[in-house]
């Protein structure tokens, strides 16, 4: 990535609601900045947005909405609905844009941006740059439209309804849902209706927790990142499989009937096998990150898929899937993405395609994800005041290396920056686990004392 960025960061603007970039003045000016990109030549357009259940979120979205309509768009408001259902409705309501305000897991006090292009993909990097440079002071004041052109807002009743139908058309007609029972914990985020509501209708007999939103508790000791949550509630209840989501439902963690975590590593694995088998996995390849888990690479291998790694970030999955035809990548995270349906990980459609597997195959989950032997992995995150290459600072180099040249074979060392939080991420992954935590420390000692955070 060549052009700087000032705003936008691995996904998207995030932030704290009301402080730059999301404030009022800030936000009115990108409003501006992305109808006037899409906009063109053809006159009068459309953007849609969505949001998340932050209290900030309205904020937010009347903001957009005052830059877009002074520019002569229509604007599009769907409320709460989870961030792949942005990017579907962007598709099939044949609007030019799609707006998502979300801070995904993050604490309701942020909030964030995520843009889609007409196609339902996120933009690319250029296209952000040049948003960017058309929201500095003054850059657009002489573009906006004239009182006779100003554009209207108007809200989509049914945004949910639409995007439960698409869900729903994802699953085999032929299979039912009928005699599972699943637990879900929608995090009080904006998967809380649509993600119960679709496996209702498809038979399942579902418990969910984290389904009262208040604008404050998004993400509060609910979600992907609390998996205890559903794997009591399996326990308790004796269900078939949990499904946690994050706070814009954009991705899933799973859990097994015998209360085993069910990563996106494994996710992709089963699904990645499940499609080989049925003759659909495009050239035997799956892309993955380079944080995926070894254990990915060594079960691939074994049913003759090939794993091709890609940066951290979904829409850098979904870039190489895209560069190489295929049809299938996920992140360890739970961010799978499904290219046959989907144009970004979706965490219901993900949920969706394993439970369909485990119909279809009458498996539990936790046979099925049996094969999948993790490597121990430790990963540790260190508040940094800066971020220079690693290259460039001596003792953060030669920690590198030396912990490279230690692992050899057996392992691997990934160092690198957050690209939503000022932190850098070491990683350790080998067949031991307390060699792991030792070179982990190790590295993330000789970052905090060079270029930490006081």
């Amino acid at each position: 990535m060549t052009e700087e960025r000032r705003y936008f960061g691995t996904d998207g603007i995030r932030g704290v609601a009301g402080v730059p970039p999301l404030d009022p003045e800030s936000l009115v000016r990108l409003g501006r900045a992305v109808a006037h990109t899409f906009m063109g030549e053809k006159g009068r357009r459309s953007i849609l947005i969505g949001k998340d259940t932050r209290l900030s979120g309205y904020m937010i979205e009347t903001s957009l909405a005052a830059g877009i309509t002074a520019m002569g768009a229509r604007v599009e408001l769907c409320g709460p609905i989870p961030t792949p259902g942005v990017a579907y409705l962007t598709r099939s309501m044949l609007v030019d844009a799609g707006i998502m305000i979300s801070a995904s897991h993050n604490p309701f006090e942020d909030n964030g941006i995520k843009i889609f292009g007409a196609d339902g993909y996120k933009l690319p990097d250029s296209v952000e740059v040049s948003i960017e440079e058309m929201m500095a002071p003054g850059v657009l004041d002489k573009a906006g439209a004239d009182s006779t052109s100003i554009g209207k807002a108007h809200r989509i009743d049914d945004a949910i309804g639409r995007y439960t139908v698409y869900l729903k058309s994802t699953f085999s007609r032929s299979l039912s849902l009928q005699g599972l029972k699943i637990g879900f914990d929608c995090a009080n985020g904006a998967g809380y209706i649509v993600a119960p509501q679709t496996c209702e209708e498809l038979g399942a007999d579902v418990v969910a927790r984290g389904i009262s939103p208040n604008g404050r508790n998004i993400n509060a000791g609910f979600g992907s990142l609390y998996p205890e949550i559903v794997r009591k509630l399996v326990r308790e209840q004796n269900l078939d499989v949990g499904i946690c989501l994050d706070g814009d439902a954009d991705r899933a963690i799973l859990v097994d009937d015998k209360g085993g975590l069910v990563d996106g590593d494994m996710v992709l694995a089963l699904c990645a096998i499940d499609y080989k088998e049925r003759g659909k996995l495009t050239k035997n390849k799956v892309v993955a990150t380079v944080m995926s888990n070894l254990g990915l690479d060594k079960l691939m291998q074994r049913h003759g898929i090939e794993v091709v790694r890609a940066q951290v970030g979904d829409r850098y999955v979904l870039e190489q899937m895209r560069k190489e035809g295929l049809i299938l990548g996920g992140e360890q995270s739970g961010h799978a993405i499904f290219g046959e349906f989907s144009t970004t990980g979706d965490g219901i459609l993900t949920a969706l395609q394993v439970l369909e597997i485990m119909v279809r195959k009458q498996k539990p989950l936790s046979e099925l994800v049996s094969e999948f032997v993790r490597f121990p992995q430790k990963l540790i995150n260190i508040k940094v005041s800066s971020k220079p290459p690693f290259n460039e600072v001596p003792e953060i180099k030669a920690v590198i290396e030396q912990k490279e040249a230690e692992l050899g074979d057996s392992g691997r060392i990934l160092v690198r920056y957050s690209g939503t939080e000022n932190k850098a991420r070491v990683m350790v992954e080998c067949e031991d686990a307390d060699l792991c935590k030792q070179h982990a420390s190790e590295v993330a000692q000789v970052i905090e004392r060079t270029i930490g955070a006081v």
